[in-house]
């Protein structure tokens, strides 16, 4: 197996948060597209550090973009989530970036096999995605982005976006009065 050698692609342990993996989504009535807020605990140095250094070889490989030099108010990716969600709780004590694609992900469990239950893989559930940082510069907006390679669930965790499944909605529900 070749070891990756693109510096600015890094595979990020993470929770997911808005993930899109299965339909793309549009925003702001943008193109569709696949994607996730990645969550990275800041305890998380090692991780934090490989996407500082991505972030840094994005920039560089970018220069021709921005007219020969980096742009001082150039829009960086990671985001710290005390300071910009500091009342939602799966944010805290943690940093994040948003990941999408036009193209669908490989969704995959821990020994790499396909999950084909979409219901597997939601916001709130922890695994890994590969991503690659990349420099734009579109209608006067410079920055570095990350795109979305492909996504590994390695366990459940409490579902961030409220939603239950049939058998939690259902379970203890009493509906003999309805029924009789």
């Amino acid at each position: 197996m070749s070891k990756n050698m693109n510096p600015t692609k890094v595979i990020v342990p993470c929770r997911f948060s808005y993930l899109h993996c299965w339909e793309p989504d549009s925003v702001n009535g943008g193109d569709p597209k696949y994607s996730v807020s990645a969550i990275i605990p800041k305890s998380d140095t090692k991780t934090i550090n490989a996407i500082k250094a991505a972030v840094e070889q994005a920039k560089k490989d970018s220069i021709s973009k921005w007219g020969g030099k980096i742009p001082t108010n150039l829009k960086q990716p990671l985001r710290d989530g005390d300071i910009d969600r500091p009342d939602d709780e799966a944010y805290a004590n943690s940093y994040f970036f948003n990941a999408n694609s036009r193209q669908a992900p490989q969704v995959v469990d821990s020994h790499v096999q396909p999950i084909l239950d979409q219901s597997e893989v939601y916001s709130g559930c922890y695994g890994k995605i590969s991503v690659t940082f990349y420099g734009y510069n579109s209608n006067g907006n410079r920055g570095i982005a990350a795109g979305l390679g492909n996504i590994q669930k390695l366990r459940d965790g409490e579902s961030l976006g409220g939603r239950t499944t049939a058998a939690e909605d259902f379970e203890t529900e009493e509906d003999e009065d309805f029924l009789s």
